[in-house]
């Protein structure tokens, strides 16, 4: 039987690229891995990546979803709010963006997963402190206890 290890990339349908990299890139520092001419765009996410693909064919999503992790949730819901984008009520934040992707964000120090330390400094978020509740999560899946 094959292990599950992590997720490589998500792969987004939008109306057209540029526009998908500039609204995005008002809400999170992106930063370009390559591009497949006007049809697709690759965004880092550490050592992950998005992928935004020209040719949304189908109508917005309900309960299909992908999950984020930022660094601040809180930021990323007052900068989505002063932009007039619909945003969920807190404790969850899910919002849509224009080609209907619904996206649910969750803050790094709330999940149990965490970043190699070489990976977590080079992405900035190597000071960020986990709850007791993600650390407690990760114990128990390491430990089982």
């Amino acid at each position: 039987m094959v292990k599950l290890v992590g997720i490589n990339h998500v792969a987004l349908e939008v109306g057209d690229v540029d526009e998908a990299l500039a609204w995005y890139g008002r809400f999170f520092d992106l930063e370009l891995r390559g591009r497949a001419g006007a049809a697709m765009a690759f965004v880092d996410m550490g050592d992950q990546f998005i992928a935004l693909a020209r040719g949304r064919s189908q109508p917005p999503d309900t309960d299909r979803h992908f999950g984020l992790v930022v660094d601040d949730t809180d930021v990323l819901r007052a900068e989505l709010e002063a932009a007039g984008v619909q945003v969920s009520h807190p404790p969850s934040l899910d919002f849509r963006d224009p080609w209907g992707n619904h996206v649910q964000a969750v803050d790094y120090r709330d999940v149990q997963f965490t970043k190699a330390p070489e990976i977590a400094a080079a992405m900035g978020v190597d000071g960020l402190v986990k709850t007791e509740k993600a650390q407690s999560e990760l114990r128990k899946r390491l430990t089982g206890i």
